[in-house]
């Protein structure tokens, strides 16, 4: 079987010949030449014929042109060309089978495409921020339960209208960073679908828009002043610190960057979701409890840890781009280790408030839940490589581990 793939006009982007041998082509009733299909192309920018023989090309005014295929004579006219029909006589299979086969391979091409493109969608979204939010709000919408009755299905319908737009600007913050570090991720992240080219700009830019707008739909739907002022901080801050307008593209300022993540991630997630479940959401009055008020303090360790460390695997690109990050300021090693011991701080601050309350089942899990944790934590941070960026990144997503950790610890701090 003969395949001809480079035919081309204003309607159609490929048609696919079997069995052909040759064509003749003709100009307003001329004869231009007779060639073989592959050798023919149409321009839809330049609207010529081009017909390349031998590495050398001739171009013709397209007016007006005949097509002979076996025979059977197809008139291509600019203005009244009809695509079925072309199809049709230019795409006839040699054997009956090969009409279902071309089919099929279309079929199964469009089903495989799609696990790909979530793939893509996937690494985009930036899974361990999305795990973190969802673990983090899950958590925090626990804290004002005082009894069993007060798990009902009002308060799961609750959970999903506040986890729901929490989870949308969480993917507008992290793919608005990637629409503004193109650049920077060619060099730290180049398995990131933007810097890939795996995602267009287009594409990527309307994915962020939809999952903005939709979140802040979410949001005003659910008319709760604490969860839609939580929806604009994040907002705010998320494109303070990645768009590159005066006064803004904060992340290029240490202290600014690291201010952004703690805000949203330690204060806005804590106090302001905590508030929105227990008074719209269970319809109780607002009190900060202790344990909100101790996971607050507790986070915003943990998240000046995850501003700082996250950094650190991208030293090169941030120093080659102008990014003062506080690991090209203070080099990796102080960053690293400031980084550990801010967390082993922040474990044994718990464990001493577990220590010095009355005894009870929950002080007993928070005691040694922390001190698990902060014993895994020295022991790993003692096998890291900061020469090498794969020993980096690991122990990062490791934090990241540890975070999730916490907040499954945290319903028990009372």
């Amino acid at each position: 079987m003969y395949g001809a793939e480079n035919l081309l006009h204003p309607h159609i982007k490929s048609v696919y010949v079997n069995s052909l041998r040759r064509c003749d082509i003709f100009e307003n009733g001329c004869r231009i030449s007779s060639l073989n299909i592959p050798d023919c192309r149409w321009s839809i920018q330049s609207r010529q014929i081009c017909c390349r023989i031998s590495s050398r090309s001739c171009h013709k005014q397209f007016i007006k042109a005949k097509i002979i295929v076996n025979n059977n004579p197809i008139i291509l006219e600019n203005k009244q060309l009809v695509k079925r029909r072309v199809l049709r006589r230019l795409s006839r299979p040699f054997t009956p089978e090969a009409s279902f086969t071309n089919d099929d391979d279309k079929f199964s091409s469009f089903f495989n495409h799609i696990p790909k493109q979530l793939d893509v969608f996937y690494r985009f979204s930036r899974p361990h921020t999305i795990i973190g939010t969802l673990i983090g709000v899950t958590s925090v919408s626990l804290l004002p339960l005082e009894s069993m009755s007060d798990l009902s299905h009002k308060f799961f319908m609750g959970w999903l209208k506040t986890l729901v737009p929490a989870i949308l600007m969480n993917i507008y913050v992290v793919g608005l960073n990637q629409l503004f570090d193109i650049e920077i991720d060619k060099v730290n992240k180049p398995n990131l679908p933007l810097a890939s080219g795996e995602f267009t700009m287009t594409v990527a830019s309307t994915i962020v828009f939809i999952c903005c707008i939709s979140s802040f739909a979410i949001g005003f739907a659910s008319q709760s002043p604490p969860l839609i002022m939580a929806l604009l901080i994040c907002f705010f801050l998320g494109s303070a610190y990645s768009v590159d307008l005066p006064l803004l593209r904060w992340k290029k300022q240490p202290f600014l960057a690291a201010s952004c993540i703690v805000i949203v991630r330690a204060m806005t997630l804590q106090v302001a979701f905590f508030i929105h479940v227990q008074r719209y959401v269970l319809g109780k009055t607002i009190t900060l409890t202790q344990p909100v008020i101790i996971a607050t303090s507790f986070m915003c360790f943990f998240v000046t840890v995850i501003a700082l460390f996250k950094d650190i695997p991208d030293i090169d690109g941030d120093r080659n781009f102008g990014i003062q990050s506080f690991s090209v300021s203070l080099g990796k090693e102080k960053v690293f280790w400031l980084c550990i011991k801010l967390l082993l701080v922040a474990y044994g601050s718990v464990v001493a408030l577990g220590a010095t309350s009355p005894s009870s089942l929950t002080n007993i899990i928070t005691i040694f839940g922390h001190s698990i944790l902060a014993l895994i934590l020295w022991v790993r941070a003692q096998y890291v490589n900061l020469n090498d960026n794969v020993s980096i990144t690991s122990f990062y997503m490791f934090i990241w581990k540890l975070f999730y950790a916490e907040y499954f610890l945290i319903p028990f701090v009372r």
